[in-house]
């Protein structure tokens, strides 16, 4: 096999619409561009999202402002009020709250902040804990231990 011997194969290639050839071509007079306006007329097309001198609609919307951290992390937040129905000597854990009520779901890490009183020792498991939680957990004679990652079980939906 030559290379003048290539074809493309049969139904590849379309032959190229003759426009202006009379009428009984198919597509004389106004060679398929219907009747007068600016699209009919010869020159430069008109530009994708044109709208015909009008403000365009990416001019019209709002532009996005800010930024947006990808790695930002979204805590739940469990303050010390919430942790004062627990027994002494319980462990709290994100799993444990999420069946109390107190937070929705195990799937966000979970932040206990300092907002409440506690007065019995507790074990807390948690994500984070803010300097004023950690604090006042340790003065009630309880541990704030931190869980590394960032959620236990990312199976459940919350």
């Amino acid at each position: 096999m030559q290379a003048h011997d290539l074809r493309p194969p049969k139904g590849a290639k379309h032959a190229r619409r003759r426009v202006g050839r009379g009428n009984a071509s198919g597509h004389g007079t106004y060679s398929s561009k219907g009747l007068k306006g600016q699209k009919a007329r010869s020159g430069k097309p008109l530009r994708a999202g044109f709208e015909g001198g009008q403000t365009p609609l990416v001019k019209r919307l709002p532009k996005r402002r800010g930024f947006r951290n990808r790695n930002r992390v979204e805590y739940r937040g469990v303050n010390l009020k919430d942790l004062a129905g627990f027994a002494a000597g319980t462990e709290v854990t994100p799993e444990l709250l999420k069946e109390r009520n107190i937070i929705a779901g195990v799937k966000q890490p979970v932040k206990v902040l300092g907002d409440g009183q506690l007065a019995a020792a507790l074990t807390v498991r948690a994500h984070k804990f803010s300097a004023t939680a950690r604090a006042a957990i340790e003065a009630a004679g309880g541990q704030a231990i931190e869980i590394t990652g960032t959620s236990e079980s990312n199976d459940d939906n919350g």
